[in-house]
């Protein structure tokens, strides 16, 4: 969820970054929960390591084991690629270079492509997905790196500070230049970057006639159904117990991608965590986790971390006009789907 972490302040993680626990079919051996007792396919071949900093696992079917094993180490590689892009824990990553100097020349095109999708679902949301939230991020992280940091959290004139420094709108994206709008503006691509990374590795697998697979970054997405028929089966996480699976699922060619605040928080009493208003610089509440279920992980990603922060009705607007499914639980552990 925390996708391409940004600092190195020592933060609470409650659990994995994973939002999904288990997925069928998995192959023998391996250690993962499967969810059903669908037995696996003898041409389902397994990866299971970590990526982007999350838990991450490939399955994919090939009547060749060899062209399976193939084309995991070719997704594995555009994964390092694309890290190497976005990622802020590299000081010499694309992302990292842009923060920097507030400019970019030349800069490759998943960024710019990445930019320009996190641009439309801005606008979709009124500006409450917004990607140059970085600043809002350093101010909370700095704080309660703090020996005996108070735990009311930041002083309002920091958070207010730091909130004039976001805006997406400012941003000038081109295939040739990027351009932050001011002093101490900051990128970062944590909700979105999972989800985006994901739908590259599809599109990497179905050009090369993979017709079954899913692919898991942090958010999943599924090619076809399972090898053996039907749906994969994707468990979602108890936000109130890490690590137990309340409900589950179905992915038919379709991405899965879970939201909360839950999943990396600042201080020891879980009131402050990673998913911020962009326009009063407090963090989520409404919601202690959401999931989306989308044609796209990008949009799943995306979607998951803004409909933390918006009312129940804003949410069901987008659902409905985009036809998708979406999973809430409520701060009291209450769950409603939409």
């Amino acid at each position: 969820m925390n996708t391409l972490s940004s600092t190195s302040f020592p933060l609470r993680r409650r659990f994995s970054r994973r939002r999904f626990l288990g997925i069928t079919a998995a192959a023998a051996g391996l250690p993962l929960l499967p969810l059903g007792a669908t037995p696996p396919s003898p041409r389902l071949r397994v990866w299971t390591g970590t990526a982007l900093g999350a838990d991450s696992m490939l399955q994919i079917h090939h009547p060749k084991p060899e062209v399976a094993d193939r084309l995991i180490a070719a997704a594995l590689a555009e994964v390092q690629r694309l890290e190497a892009i976005m990622s802020l824990y590299r000081p010499d990553s694309a992302l990292s270079r842009l923060n920097r100097e507030g400019m970019l020349d030349d800069p490759p095109p998943d960024l710019v492509r990445v930019l320009a999708e996190s641009a439309h679902f801005h606008e979709l949301m009124g500006g409450m997905f917004d990607v140059t939230v970085q600043p809002l991020w350093e101010v909370y992280a700095e704080h309660f790196g703090k020996p005996n940091a108070d735990p009311a959290g930041p002083p309002p004139e920091a958070i207010a500070a730091a909130v004039r420094r976001v805006g997406q709108d400012r941003m000038d994206i081109s295939p040739s230049r990027i351009r932050l709008g001011g002093n101490g503006m900051g990128i970062t691509l944590n909700s979105i970057g999972q989800g985006y990374i994901t739908d590259r590795i599809v599109e990497l697998l179905r050009a090369n006639g993979i017709t079954h697979a899913l692919v898991d970054m942090g958010k999943a997405r599924a090619i076809g159904g399972h090898p053996l028929g039907g749906p994969w089966h994707v468990g979602l996480e108890d936000p109130n117990a890490p690590g137990r699976v309340a409900e589950e699922i179905e992915l038919l060619d379709q991405a899965v991608g879970t939201a909360g605040g839950y999943g990396t928080v600042f201080d020891p009493a879980g009131r402050f965590n990673h998913i911020f208003n962009p326009f009063d610089g407090s963090t989520s509440w409404r919601f202690k986790a959401v999931s989306v279920v989308s044609p796209t992980a990008t949009e799943a990603n995306v979607l998951s971390t803004a409909f933390t922060l918006v009312p129940r009705e804003q949410a069901e607007a987008v659902v409905r006009a985009r036809g998708l499914r979406a999973y809430f639980v409520q701060p009291d552990g209450t769950r409603f789907t939409l």
